[in-house]
């Protein structure tokens, strides 16, 4: 259509005397009584105190985080760390409010309609407490990280736990938690970080430091106190300068202890680049002066596989000490626990039935065995593991035999389906007297990547034989898992694990706020639903 300037004119001049005459209607239209004038009182309603909606572990009276509260008119709420949501939506208050009520790994009964919730009476300063069953045999404690850990409890007037409740170090999400103790502390590390004044944040490794429970930092149940590693401007710092490869992402995991040359302990931490695809791999040592790291070595091969990944456990093995690590999804590769041996690729050593020297190749993979025809599994050096599907095809083409040993084919307690593991963490158990796996399943029944399982083992290689799920998400992701061995209570009756909780990999929209953030569990050892049997004692670290 073509610009008529004529008819714009008449449009202009209309509006000009909209605008002239407006404020003398408006004052005529008070000095009548005019109903269409804002009313103060109505004005006031909307500035009152909130309503506090608390939402509890029917069976512990703990609030659960992460549960959303939906109104018949789709208006979403999540709780915040403590399980409170602070409610004040205007037209609502004094009201009868029903909630449809959900959370992963939790329930509440149905209603003669099938809803999941609860009608409310909403009152201006008032409360009301509802209870949920748990699924997971594992227990949310709180979000770790990001904005807004404790909002809603900081809108209703109550005293967070942690110091920083609503924004530490400007970060709004963190992915993947590396986490271990140096130096009397606990030192964290994470992957890309997001920031609240744009969409990039940070991709070069963020870090922050907590004190240990048992030197006055916080109890586990309770929340971590960070101090991050930050900038001028408040954001969190790159730890990891650009590195001789040039790549512009770089990420840490892995985390070691040693002694240098010079007698003193270093953290080691090993490393990888991307740009974006990846770079390299090596290792790195933390500079305590500068709070950053520094690239101490770069492997040869990217795509070789001795280099540190996944989390990293310490054990000894006939008195010699060891860094134990998850990058082939399940514990089968080992460093010697030295200073020279972690920063040398050849000391790297799989655990593996392979000839030595052999890789995997199909039905024509070369097996080890003894002179007596038994198949030989061992820790051996310029042999690469086997991982959990290639150990399966070899028993599927009959190169192992039914009656062999195997050491990665994890299996549902309940049901004997097999268990596919993404991501694993390993640690030794006091109270268990067993090497204890939290592990990511991969391909799970409700979630791709959001299933996390209990498997227990008499050594860090295994054999890993049954597991029990112990949280379970619906279509949504929780990966690269973290047991947290500093925090076990109880002699390790009690641990604690937490993972990344985001949409990645799924069609989820994602939940405010906690998408792309840490989450904490506990899990009792002595819950009799894992369906674990009493251990007589056995040695390990």
């Amino acid at each position: 259509m073509k610009w008529k300037p004529w008819k714009s004119a008449g449009i202009w001049t209309c509006v000009m005397l909209t605008v002239m005459t407006a404020p003398g209607a408006a004052m005529a239209a008070q000095a009548e009584g005019n109903s269409a004038m804002p009313d103060v009182s109505s004005a006031k309603k909307m500035v009152q105190k909130p309503f506090m909606i608390k939402v509890v572990d029917a069976e512990t009276g703990r609030g659960i985080p992460l549960v959303e509260l939906k109104t018949t008119n789709n208006m979403l709420y999540y709780t915040d760390s403590a399980g409170v949501v602070a409610f004040n939506e205007p037209g609502l208050m004094d009201q009868t409010v029903f909630f449809h009520m959900s959370s992963d790994g939790y329930e509440v009964p149905t209603d003669m309609f099938g809803y999941r919730g609860q009608a409310v009476e909403v009152t201006p300063g008032g409360s009301v407490t509802l209870n949920m069953d748990r699924v997971n045999i594992a227990e949310r404690l709180y979000r770790v990280t990001g904005q807004g850990i404790y909002r809603d409890s900081v809108l209703l007037g109550q005293k967070p736990p942690v110091k920083e409740p609503l924004l530490n170090g400007l970060v709004m999400g963190q992915d993947s938690v590396q986490t271990i103790k140096y130096r009397n502390r606990l030192y964290w590390f994470w992957g890309d970080t997001d920031r609240p004044a744009y969409p990039l944040g940070n991709f070069r490794v963020t870090g922050a430091t907590s004190k240990l429970p048992e030197k006055g930092g916080l109890d586990p149940d309770t929340g971590i106190d960070l101090d991050y590693f930050t900038k001028e401007d408040g954001f969190v710092k790159s730890l990891v300068p650009q590195l001789p490869d040039g790549a512009g992402i770089a990420w840490v995991f892995g985390l070691m202890t040693a002694k240098d040359g010079s007698g003193q302990e270093r953290l080691l931490a090993g490393y990888s680049t991307h740009n974006p695809e990846l770079s390299a791999f090596g290792i790195l040592a933390f500079n305590d002066e500068k709070k950053e790291f520094e690239q101490v070595v770069q492997f040869p091969s990217k795509d070789d596989w001795r280099h540190p990944g996944g989390q990293a456990a310490y054990y000894e093995e006939d008195g010699k000490g060891y860094w134990l690590f998850t990058e082939h999804r399940m514990p089968n590769l080992r460093v010697a626990a030295s200073y020279d041996a972690i920063t040398d690729y050849t000391q790297y050593e799989s655990f593996t039935c392979l000839t030595p020297g052999t890789t995997y190749n199909g039905a024509q993979t070369s097996l080890e065995r003894g002179a007596d025809g038994k198949l030989v599994w061992g820790w051996k050096k310029n042999t690469p593991p086997l991982t959990q599907v290639q150990e399966k095809e070899l028993i599927d083409a009959g190169l192992i035999q039914a009656d062999e040993p195997t050491y990665f084919q994890l299996k549902d307690a309940d049901t004997g389906e097999e268990v596919q593991i993404a991501s694993s963490s390993v640690e030794w158990n006091d109270y268990r007297q067993r090497y204890v796996m939290i592990g990511q399943q991969t391909q799970g029944k409700s979630s791709v990547l959001g299933e996390i399982w209990y498997a227990e083992a008499p050594a860090p290689q295994g054999p890993w034989t049954t597991a029990k799920k112990i949280v379970t998400h619906n279509n949504y992701t929780f990966y690269n898992v973290a047991q947290h061995k500093f925090f076990n209570k109880e002699g390790g009756r009690i641990i604690y694990f937490e993972g990344t909780y985001t949409n990645t990999f799924t069609n989820h929209v994602p939940t405010p706020r906690y998408n792309y953030n840490q989450v904490m569990y506990k899990l009792d050892l002595a819950n009799p639903k894992l369906g674990l049997t009493p251990v007589q004692g056995t040695s390990g670290s």
